[in-house]
């Protein structure tokens, strides 16, 4: 059963759809590198090394 938003969905374009997927994608990758910094941050506050 399909509704309303189902059949709205279809009608948006192509590079809309990839867009939002980037965007997406981008927002992830961004929020681990930040969750990876402050780590490093945390470990060097700690007297702990990444090297």
């Amino acid at each position: 059963m399909t509704g309303k938003h189902g059949i709205e969905e279809q009608k948006r374009p192509l590079w809309q759809r990839l867009g939002w997927l980037v965007l997406i994608w981008a927002g992830s990758v961004a929020a681990l590198g930040v969750v990876a910094w402050l780590m490093r941050m945390f470990m060097a506050a700690a007297g702990l090394s990444t090297h």
